[in-house]
Protein backbone atom coordinates (compact mmCIF):
# COMPACT_ATOMS: atom_id res chain seq x y z
CA UNK A 1 0.00 0.00 0.00
CA UNK A 2 1.22 3.23 -1.18
CA UNK A 3 1.68 5.51 1.52
CA UNK A 4 1.54 8.92 -0.31
CA UNK A 5 -1.92 7.35 -1.62
CA UNK A 6 -3.00 7.47 2.08
CA UNK A 7 -1.49 10.82 2.86
CA UNK A 8 -3.65 12.19 -0.05
CA UNK A 9 -6.52 10.65 1.59
CA UNK A 10 -6.17 12.02 4.89
CA UNK A 11 -5.51 15.20 3.75
CA UNK A 12 -8.25 15.29 1.49
CA UNK A 13 -11.04 14.44 4.10
CA UNK A 14 -9.40 17.37 6.60
CA UNK A 15 -9.32 20.07 4.06
CA UNK A 16 -12.78 18.87 2.52
CA UNK A 17 -11.33 19.63 -1.05
CA UNK A 18 -9.27 17.77 -3.98
CA UNK A 19 -7.82 21.01 -4.88
CA UNK A 20 -7.15 22.40 -1.19
CA UNK A 21 -5.03 19.09 -0.23
CA UNK A 22 -3.38 19.20 -3.73
CA UNK A 23 -1.68 22.80 -2.84
CA UNK A 24 -0.98 21.88 0.89
CA UNK A 25 0.77 18.65 -0.82
CA UNK A 26 2.64 21.16 -3.44
CA UNK A 27 0.90 18.78 -6.17
CA UNK A 28 -1.61 18.99 -8.91
CA UNK A 29 -5.52 18.20 -8.89
CA UNK A 30 -4.75 15.73 -11.30
CA UNK A 31 -2.41 13.62 -9.46
CA UNK A 32 -4.36 13.85 -6.05
CA UNK A 33 -7.50 12.67 -7.88
CA UNK A 34 -5.31 9.49 -9.54
CA UNK A 35 -3.46 8.63 -6.17
CA UNK A 36 -7.20 8.35 -4.79
CA UNK A 37 -8.38 6.43 -7.53
CA UNK A 38 -5.42 3.91 -7.02
CA UNK A 39 -6.01 3.49 -3.50
CA UNK A 40 -9.78 2.76 -4.66
CA UNK A 41 -9.06 0.37 -7.06
CA UNK A 42 -6.74 -1.26 -3.88
CA UNK A 43 -9.80 -1.57 -1.30
CA UNK A 44 -11.86 -2.26 -3.98
CA UNK A 45 -14.41 0.37 -2.65
CA UNK A 46 -15.16 4.09 -3.23
CA UNK A 47 -13.95 6.01 -0.33
CA UNK A 48 -15.68 9.59 -0.95
CA UNK A 49 -18.79 10.72 -3.02
CA UNK A 50 -18.88 13.83 -4.69
CA UNK A 51 -21.86 15.89 -5.06
CA UNK A 52 -20.99 19.11 -6.98
CA UNK A 53 -18.05 20.87 -5.46
CA UNK A 54 -19.02 19.30 -2.52
CA UNK A 55 -17.27 15.86 -1.10
CA UNK A 56 -18.00 13.92 1.72
CA UNK A 57 -16.68 10.20 2.86
CA UNK A 58 -18.78 7.10 2.15
CA UNK A 59 -19.46 4.66 4.55
CA UNK A 60 -16.10 2.58 4.01
CA UNK A 61 -14.43 5.81 3.88
CA UNK A 62 -15.84 6.31 7.02
CA UNK A 63 -14.75 3.47 8.30
CA UNK A 64 -10.93 3.09 6.54
CA UNK A 65 -10.16 6.85 7.99
CA UNK A 66 -8.86 5.92 11.75
CA UNK A 67 -6.31 3.42 9.89
CA UNK A 68 -5.36 5.56 7.48
CA UNK A 69 -4.55 8.33 10.12
CA UNK A 70 -2.99 5.94 11.98
CA UNK A 71 -0.88 4.46 9.21
CA UNK A 72 0.27 8.18 8.17
CA UNK A 73 1.23 8.86 12.22
CA UNK A 74 3.18 5.59 12.68
CA UNK A 75 5.10 6.31 9.55
CA UNK A 76 6.25 9.87 10.48
CA UNK A 77 7.15 8.41 13.76
CA UNK A 78 9.28 6.06 12.45
CA UNK A 79 10.90 8.70 9.72
CA UNK A 80 11.55 11.45 13.00
CA UNK A 81 13.17 8.27 14.83
CA UNK A 82 15.14 7.42 11.71
CA UNK A 83 15.95 11.37 11.34
CA UNK A 84 16.65 12.09 14.93
CA UNK A 85 19.63 9.69 14.80
CA UNK A 86 21.28 12.29 12.09
CA UNK A 87 23.82 15.07 12.77
CA UNK A 88 22.59 18.36 13.45
CA UNK A 89 22.32 21.17 10.69
CA UNK A 90 24.48 24.24 10.44
CA UNK A 91 21.71 26.32 10.00
CA UNK A 92 18.27 26.78 11.59
CA UNK A 93 15.73 28.85 9.15
CA UNK A 94 13.35 30.57 11.71
CA UNK A 95 9.70 31.91 10.00
CA UNK A 96 8.19 34.87 12.56
CA UNK A 97 5.48 37.21 12.39
CA UNK A 98 6.48 40.95 12.73
CA UNK A 99 5.03 40.89 16.30
CA UNK A 100 7.33 38.39 16.87
CA UNK A 101 10.34 39.41 15.15
CA UNK A 102 10.17 42.61 17.06
CA UNK A 103 9.80 41.76 20.57
CA UNK A 104 10.74 38.53 21.10
CA UNK A 105 13.02 37.02 18.47
CA UNK A 106 16.22 39.15 19.54
CA UNK A 107 16.02 37.57 22.99
CA UNK A 108 15.14 33.97 21.74
CA UNK A 109 18.00 34.11 19.15
CA UNK A 110 20.88 35.02 21.14
CA UNK A 111 19.48 32.21 23.95
CA UNK A 112 19.26 29.45 21.00
CA UNK A 113 23.04 30.79 20.01
CA UNK A 114 24.62 30.08 23.48
CA UNK A 115 22.58 26.77 23.38
CA UNK A 116 23.62 25.72 20.13
CA UNK A 117 26.92 27.96 19.22
CA UNK A 118 27.95 25.66 16.08
CA UNK A 119 24.60 26.73 14.28
CA UNK A 120 23.98 29.76 12.71
CA UNK A 121 20.47 31.15 12.89
CA UNK A 122 18.56 32.74 9.59
CA UNK A 123 14.85 34.30 10.65
CA UNK A 124 12.63 35.26 7.77
CA UNK A 125 9.51 37.81 8.52
CA UNK A 126 6.31 37.49 6.99
CA UNK A 127 2.54 36.51 7.45
CA UNK A 128 1.28 33.39 8.66
CA UNK A 129 0.19 32.45 5.45
CA UNK A 130 3.35 32.68 3.23
CA UNK A 131 5.25 31.54 6.52
CA UNK A 132 3.42 28.46 6.66
CA UNK A 133 3.85 28.22 2.33
CA UNK A 134 7.86 28.15 2.93
CA UNK A 135 7.59 25.82 5.38
CA UNK A 136 5.87 22.74 3.78
CA UNK A 137 8.36 23.77 0.95
CA UNK A 138 10.58 23.65 3.31
CA UNK A 139 12.09 27.22 2.79
CA UNK A 140 12.54 27.46 6.92
CA UNK A 141 12.74 24.78 9.50
CA UNK A 142 10.54 25.85 12.00
CA UNK A 143 7.85 29.20 12.31
CA UNK A 144 6.20 31.35 15.03
CA UNK A 145 2.71 32.37 13.61
CA UNK A 146 -1.06 32.79 14.55
CA UNK A 147 -3.14 29.73 15.17
CA UNK A 148 -3.41 27.51 12.03
CA UNK A 149 -4.67 23.89 11.27
CA UNK A 150 -2.65 22.15 9.20
CA UNK A 151 -2.23 18.04 9.50
CA UNK A 152 1.00 18.45 8.13
CA UNK A 153 2.34 20.43 10.82
CA UNK A 154 3.34 20.11 14.40
CA UNK A 155 1.40 22.98 16.27
CA UNK A 156 2.45 24.25 20.21
CA UNK A 157 1.01 27.17 21.56
CA UNK A 158 3.87 29.30 22.75
CA UNK A 159 2.71 32.77 23.81
CA UNK A 160 -0.38 34.51 24.11
CA UNK A 161 0.31 38.35 24.88
CA UNK A 162 -2.87 39.91 25.89
CA UNK A 163 -4.59 42.69 24.49
CA UNK A 164 -5.24 46.30 26.91
CA UNK A 165 -6.45 49.77 26.05
CA UNK A 166 -3.00 52.07 26.19
CA UNK A 167 -3.55 55.29 26.43
CA UNK A 168 -1.01 58.25 26.83
CA UNK A 169 0.54 60.13 30.20
CA UNK A 170 -2.02 62.78 31.42
CA UNK A 171 -5.37 61.01 29.33
CA UNK A 172 -8.15 61.22 31.44
CA UNK A 173 -8.03 57.26 31.96
CA UNK A 174 -4.53 56.64 33.16
CA UNK A 175 -5.32 57.89 36.51
CA UNK A 176 -8.40 55.49 36.69
CA UNK A 177 -7.04 52.02 35.65
CA UNK A 178 -10.25 50.61 34.18
CA UNK A 179 -13.08 51.45 32.44
CA UNK A 180 -16.28 50.28 30.08
CA UNK A 181 -16.75 49.51 26.73
CA UNK A 182 -19.33 52.90 26.70
CA UNK A 183 -16.80 54.66 28.18
CA UNK A 184 -14.31 55.13 25.42
CA UNK A 185 -17.03 55.70 22.61
CA UNK A 186 -16.80 59.36 21.78
CA UNK A 187 -13.21 58.95 22.74
CA UNK A 188 -10.92 58.90 19.31
CA UNK A 189 -9.25 55.84 18.39
CA UNK A 190 -6.51 54.18 16.68
CA UNK A 191 -7.53 50.82 15.79
CA UNK A 192 -4.20 48.31 15.24
CA UNK A 193 -5.64 45.77 12.75
CA UNK A 194 -3.99 42.85 13.16
CA UNK A 195 -6.16 40.26 10.51
CA UNK A 196 -6.36 37.79 13.30
CA UNK A 197 -9.86 36.36 15.21
CA UNK A 198 -8.58 37.77 18.55
CA UNK A 199 -9.23 41.34 16.80
CA UNK A 200 -12.35 39.98 15.65
CA UNK A 201 -13.52 39.69 19.12
CA UNK A 202 -12.22 43.69 20.15
CA UNK A 203 -14.80 44.25 16.49
CA UNK A 204 -17.87 42.50 18.19
CA UNK A 205 -16.89 44.58 21.53
CA UNK A 206 -17.63 47.53 19.73
CA UNK A 207 -20.98 46.34 18.00
CA UNK A 208 -22.36 46.35 21.12
CA UNK A 209 -22.48 50.26 21.19
CA UNK A 210 -25.76 52.52 20.14
CA UNK A 211 -23.18 54.19 17.61
CA UNK A 212 -19.90 53.39 15.94
CA UNK A 213 -17.11 53.58 17.86
CA UNK A 214 -14.64 57.11 16.70
CA UNK A 215 -11.77 55.04 14.80
CA UNK A 216 -9.65 57.56 13.28
CA UNK A 217 -6.63 55.89 12.35
CA UNK A 218 -6.56 52.56 11.08
CA UNK A 219 -3.44 51.16 10.65
CA UNK A 220 -2.02 47.22 10.09
CA UNK A 221 1.51 48.34 12.54
CA UNK A 222 1.87 48.37 15.87
CA UNK A 223 4.46 50.56 15.90
CA UNK A 224 2.70 53.07 14.08
CA UNK A 225 -0.31 52.52 16.16
CA UNK A 226 1.82 52.80 19.14
CA UNK A 227 3.69 56.00 17.89
CA UNK A 228 -0.17 57.91 17.50
CA UNK A 229 -1.11 57.51 20.77
CA UNK A 230 2.55 58.90 22.29
CA UNK A 231 1.50 61.79 20.16
CA UNK A 232 -1.59 62.11 21.37
CA UNK A 233 -3.00 61.34 18.04
CA UNK A 234 -6.01 58.63 19.88
CA UNK A 235 -5.95 55.44 22.13
CA UNK A 236 -5.38 52.19 20.93
CA UNK A 237 -5.96 48.61 21.81
CA UNK A 238 -2.49 47.27 21.56
CA UNK A 239 -0.53 43.56 22.50
CA UNK A 240 1.70 43.77 25.29
CA UNK A 241 4.64 43.21 24.18
CA UNK A 242 4.92 46.19 21.58
CA UNK A 243 4.31 48.73 24.99
CA UNK A 244 6.35 47.11 27.19
CA UNK A 245 9.33 49.57 27.09
CA UNK A 246 6.59 52.90 26.89
CA UNK A 247 4.51 51.10 30.22
CA UNK A 248 8.06 50.87 31.92
CA UNK A 249 8.77 54.05 31.05
CA UNK A 250 5.42 56.27 32.03
CA UNK A 251 4.84 57.12 28.26
CA UNK A 252 2.11 54.41 27.89
CA UNK A 253 -0.75 53.51 30.67
CA UNK A 254 -2.73 50.31 30.15
CA UNK A 255 -6.51 50.49 31.01
CA UNK A 256 -8.52 47.60 31.85
CA UNK A 257 -11.88 47.28 29.65
CA UNK A 258 -14.01 45.01 31.52
CA UNK A 259 -15.75 43.79 28.17
CA UNK A 260 -12.10 42.75 26.48
CA UNK A 261 -10.68 41.03 29.54
CA UNK A 262 -9.09 37.75 28.29
CA UNK A 263 -8.57 38.46 24.96
CA UNK A 264 -4.97 38.13 23.99
CA UNK A 265 -3.03 37.23 20.57
CA UNK A 266 -1.90 33.95 20.64
CA UNK A 267 1.44 32.74 18.60
CA UNK A 268 2.03 28.97 17.98
CA UNK A 269 5.22 27.37 17.20
CA UNK A 270 5.02 25.06 14.41
CA UNK A 271 7.25 22.31 12.44
CA UNK A 272 6.65 19.95 10.03
CA UNK A 273 5.83 16.68 11.66
CA UNK A 274 8.48 14.44 13.40
CA UNK A 275 11.19 17.29 12.72
CA UNK A 276 13.45 19.75 14.93
CA UNK A 277 11.81 18.44 17.93
CA UNK A 278 15.62 19.48 19.86
CA UNK A 279 15.24 22.89 18.53
CA UNK A 280 11.09 22.85 19.42
CA UNK A 281 11.72 21.98 23.02
CA UNK A 282 14.54 24.07 23.79
CA UNK A 283 11.89 27.02 22.09
CA UNK A 284 9.16 25.62 24.20
CA UNK A 285 11.04 25.45 26.78
CA UNK A 286 11.62 29.42 26.51
CA UNK A 287 8.27 30.18 26.15
CA UNK A 288 7.37 29.08 29.60
CA UNK A 289 10.30 31.17 30.66
CA UNK A 290 9.12 34.50 29.28
CA UNK A 291 7.32 36.85 31.98
CA UNK A 292 6.39 40.01 30.17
Amino acid sequence: MNIENIEAFVYINHYGSFNKAADVLFLSQPTVTARIQSLERELDCRLFDRLGKQIHLTDKGKQFLPYAQQILQTFQKGKHHLQSKVSMPNELRIGSTVSVSNYLMPHLLMVLNRRFPKINFKLTTGPTEELAGKLSSKEIDLAFVRKLMNPAFQSYSFYEDPIRLYVYKDHPLASVGRASIRDIRHETLVFFECGSLDWLRIHRVFESLEQPPNIVFQVDNSETAKKLVLGRAGICFLPGLCAQQEVAAGSLIPVDIAETAGISLQTHLISLNGQNNEFLNSLLELGRELSY
